[in-house]
């Protein structure tokens, strides 16, 4: 007899998959926020991790905010280099992959004045135990290219909660390693509606569902570890990359995440690609070995990301116009930012 036993069902999934099927009734009740730090190129593991849903979100009929979270660059930094740079490199990417300014919001933190003086308040809802105890905030302190824990460093989850709160965000899309910093945001909406009145949501996470996809090398796939490949990359680029990628000495290609990462990460980019199974692809290449695998990742690769690499140089021969999109989506931010702010300082009997 052969017993089957069914895995348990965290809260957070289950809520999850709750908020899709409402927002597949009723998108116009949600007001996502999402972004980017603009620390250099946007990759493939961007692409398939989280800017393809944002675009999902958007013509669902969702209220998009996209932040370019500049300010944050200096968590683990001590200067943002070449900051104008990748930050336009946002703007192409985003363009290139769908986001659309007239339905979405797209804007940086420097240009928002009034939400980061929510930060302030905001400090007064948490202690530093709470913060010491984040998870996420352990991790990025271990990973950071400071010699020093900066106060922005320490104080990140509670500014990312005035990027979520200034604009009334009742979803955040995340990864479970993000919950922590979400779970703080509801703390501090919470503590700050039970304290002043209602002002705040207490935002849900939609957990994303995108697969894992590693670097080049086989690790963690990260734009500082020269291990991915840029959304802007072309095609010769593309097909370098890939060649150098790591495999392992089976010349039968298999899809196992667990036993070879490397081979299993080049198969599942060729089916995000071609929109297939992982094992039908692997199974397909059969013992064509590493350089079968490579040949069909490359081309599937530049297939899929062909018109969208395509839109990126159009729109690059019209900095004017990528540059007045930001323009546009700080204006409208700054128009929420400084009407929250408002509310928040009635909430509080501010003096005004």
């Amino acid at each position: 007899m052969t017993m089957t036993t069914d895995l348990p069902v965290s809260p957070a999934v289950r809520r999850s998959a709750e908020l899709e099927a409402q927002l597949a009734r009723d998108p116009g009740r949600f007001r996502v926020l999402t972004g980017d730090r603009p620390t250099g190129a946007l990759h493939l593991g961007h692409y398939f991790g989280t800017l393809h849903n944002r675009v999902r979100l958007q013509d669902l009929g969702v209220d998009v905010f996209v932040l370019i979270a500049d300010y944050q660059v200096l968590t683990d930094r001590d200067v943002a280099e070449r900051l104008t740079e990748h930050v336009e490199g946002l703007l192409l990417d985003y363009l290139a992959i769908g986001i659309d300014p007239a339905r979405a919001t797209v804007f940086n933190h420097s240009a928002v004045p009034a939400l980061n003086q929510l930060l302030l308040p905001f400090l007064s809802l948490v202690s530093v135990a709470e913060l010491g105890r984040n998870p996420t905030v352990k991790d990025e302190i271990a990973h950071s290219r400071q010699s020093a824990v900066s106060g922005l460093m320490y104080t990140y989850p509670v500014h990312q909660a005035a990027d979520i709160l200034f604009c009334k965000g009742n979803l955040v899309p995340v990864g479970q390693d993000q919950l922590p910093h979400l779970e703080l945001t509801r703390t501090v909406a919470r503590r700050f509606n039970e304290r002043y009145g209602n002002v705040f949501p207490e935002p849900d996470a939609l957990l994303s569902a995108a697969p894992l996809l590693l670097g080049t090398d086989a690790t963690k796939m990260s734009k500082s570890r020269g291990n991915s490949i840029a959304l802007g990359a072309d095609a010769d680029e593309t097909a370098r990359l890939v060649r150098g990628a790591t495999t392992d000495a089976e010349r039968h290609i298999t899809y196992e995440p667990e036993r070879r990462p490397g081979v299993s990460s080049l198969v599942l980019l060729a089916a995000l690609c071609l929109d297939r199974d992982p094992h039908a692809v692997a199974e397909e290449i059969g013992d064509g070995g590493a350089a079968g695998l490579k040949r069909t990742v490359t081309e599937a690769v530049n297939t899929a990301m062909a018109p969208i690499r395509a839109r990126r140089a159009e729109y690059a021969q019209d900095m004017g116009y990528v540059r007045g999109v930001l323009r546009a989506g700080n204006e409208r931010a700054n128009a929420v930012a400084e009407a929250t702010l408002e509310e928040v300082r009635e909430a509080m009997g501010m003096f005004r």
